[in-house]
């Protein structure tokens, strides 16, 4: 199941009041306008552990205790996921349901609907235990004037049809452009235009379709509304939830922005500022889409629980209609990132060679380096040579914010990285790009150079120059070929819990990969590069997998396949 979730360190699903919000939610909501108008909200594992990952707490019995993780939550899914009716659900329990924390319960005690309506939740002893938000100012935001989106149509039809429970709750006043609630606050839509006029109040926002928020004007309502979000008292503890489906890539609307985002927490790049992001963006790989088999199999992968109301054999005869874009087919059925016309690695066929597998200690390997000084990364990766196994063993990169000005590569660290390789594994060959690292390259050279079976040249066994049309173009060629055919696999987790360190890196490695671009090297041939020259998108460290690469395939063709276990010298069989 292709996911990637971002969640706080040490978030508890036990510590949450997700649980007692599906439970309301799905005693008091109804479908909106729609097929299956007015029909009871049922919520599978996928969905309820969402909400619940939403309304994560922390537990530490500090001085947060029962604040709020997260201030913000952002949930990718495909076209017909029903993420308006989830936003329109979280809406209403934010206004009108115990949606705040106020103390852990013992157990046993009882939260009954104060409308007489009939719903009883017990909590278990240590569950937190919820109150209403004071004074709730909900904004729900559209896209274009004139229009109140699915997420405030859905809100205000439970509020007016005799369906819904919540039509019953007195002291309403429902109205087409605003709403208000009994005991203060209101539920107002609100489009780019007026966003900012009455702006400092809310206490849950809902930006829906973010993939669609690619105009100046669109992104400066969304900074607004999230920046007047601060201006409410701690103990409103406001947060907004994003929806959306893939984004293009290139528009920089807000769903690509908050992708980046969260995949700058996911590595560990994102040093301070807002890290208080829960991410979820589930989606589907199928690395040839004329194979009927893999894309049924993406397509489930992609719509998880939701695919108990969509119809598979639809959306197959979408994607095989020729007066459709396949790559439109991608960005909303597959939730999967489409790829710039120059990309160098179609991203499927990369995700497919992933491998939540570390390479063993003592395991034969060879080494890819490629380095900078500031702007650009510097990375080293292994290559077993067994199987061409890839994992990046360091990767150092310029911090995002403050921490960036003045940078630059610790090259100490560099070196230590290189040490703790060939001391942790066997290596067989190393090649490295000399630029900017030419006197490390040297030492390198002096110290383990020596016991190399693998050399770039007799003379200058580590010194491979990319900076070569034909001899780059080749590895390149070469590298492409084993990914397109599975012949090569890469360390990487998706799983948001995993402690290795080298499994995580693995999502540094893909990302460089797929910012790499197509481009000309000489008069003849392609190499690779940035999308632009001061892009801050970086593609080192998949540069030295391919040199890591380029290594193994010398080795293997030069027998070098085993070792002797006794004297560890490398032979060739």
């Amino acid at each position: 199941m292709p996911r990637h979730i971002v969640r706080a360190p040490g978030h508890d699903r036990n510590a949450s009041l997700g649980w007692l919000a599906v439970a309301w939610m799905e005693y008091f909501v109804v479908h909106g306008p729609g097929d299956v108008q007015g029909m009871p909200v049922r919520h599978g594992d996928e969905y309820t552990g969402f909400v619940v990952d939403c309304y994560g707490l922390d537990s530490s019995d500090g001085d947060e205790d029962g604040r709020r993780l997260y201030d913000s939550a952002f949930f990718s899914r495909p076209k017909g996921c029903d993420k308006s009716g989830l936003g329109a659900r979280l809406a209403l329990f934010e206004a009108l349901g115990p949606a705040r924390f106020d103390g852990w319960a013992e157990g046993g005690e009882v939260y009954r609907d104060p409308w007489g309506l009939g719903f009883e939740y017990v909590y278990e002893a240590g569950e937190p235990v919820g109150r209403p938000v004071s004074v709730p100012y909900i904004r729900i935001m559209a896209t274009e004037e004139g229009q109140t989106g699915n997420v405030y149509d859905t809100v205000h039809f439970n509020l007016t049809d005799e369906a819904s429970l919540l039509s019953s709750v007195p002291g309403l006043d429902v109205g087409l452009t605003r709403i208000i609630l009994p005991d203060g606050g209101e539920i107002t839509p609100s489009t780019a235009s007026s966003s900012s006029k009455d702006g400092g109040k809310e206490t849950f926002v809902v930006f829906d379709e973010t993939h669609l928020y690619n105009t100046p004007e669109l992104r400066r309502m969304y900074a607004t509304v999230t920046r007047n979000l601060r201006k409410r008292k701690k103990i409103a503890e406001p947060w907004y939830l994003e929806t959306t489906t893939m984004f293009a890539p290139g528009q920089d609307s807000v769903a690509e922005r908050t992708y980046e985002e969260a995949e700058a927490i996911r590595e560990g790049r994102k040093k301070r500022g807002r890290a208080r992001l829960m991410y979820d963006h589930r989606y589907g790989e199928c690395a040839n889409l004329k194979d009927e088999t893999q894309l049924r199999a993406a397509l489930v992968d992609a719509y998880g629980d939701a695919m108990e109301w969509m119809d598979l054999e639809s959306l197959v005869d979408d994607f095989y209609d020729t007066r459709n874009d396949s790559a439109d087919g991608r960005r909303y059925f597959l939730n999967s990132r489409t790829v710039a016309s120059d990309a160098w690695m179609d991203p499927d066929a990369w995700a497919l060679c992933r491998r939540a597998e570390e390479i063993a200690d003592g395991e034969l390997v060879t080494l890819g380096f490629d380095g900078s000084i500031r702007d650009d990364a510097t990375a080293l990766t292994a290559c077993r040579v067994a199987d061409g196994h890839l994992m990046l063993l360091g990767v150092w990169e310029k911090p995002e914010g403050p921490e960036g000005e003045g940078w630059q590569v610790d090259r100490e660290s560099v070196d230590n990285a290189v040490a703790r390789a060939f001391d942790r594994f066997d290596v067989c060959g190393f090649y490295a790009d000399p630029p900017h690292w030419q006197d490390y390259v040297d030492r390198w050279t002096a110290d383990f150079g020596e016991g190399l079976q693998v050399r770039a040249t007799q003379a200058r066994p580590l010194e491979w120059w990319t900076n070569r049309p034909t001899a780059m173009e080749s590895a390149l060629d070469r590298f492409m070929e084993a990914v397109e055919d599975k012949g090569l696999s890469h360390a990487e987790s998706l799983d948001p819990d995993e402690s290795s360190r080298y499994l995580l890196l693995g999502a540094t490695l893909s990302r460089h990969v797929k910012n790499a671009r197509r481009r000309p090297q000489g008069r003849n041939h392609m190499g690779i590069g940035k999308e632009h020259a001061k892009s801050p998108k970086k593609i080192d460290a998949a540069m030295s997998a391919v040199l890591a690469y380029e290594c193994r395939a010398d080795a293997v063709a030069a027998g070098i396949t085993k070792r002797k276990k006794k004297s560890r010298r490398l032979v060739a069989f």
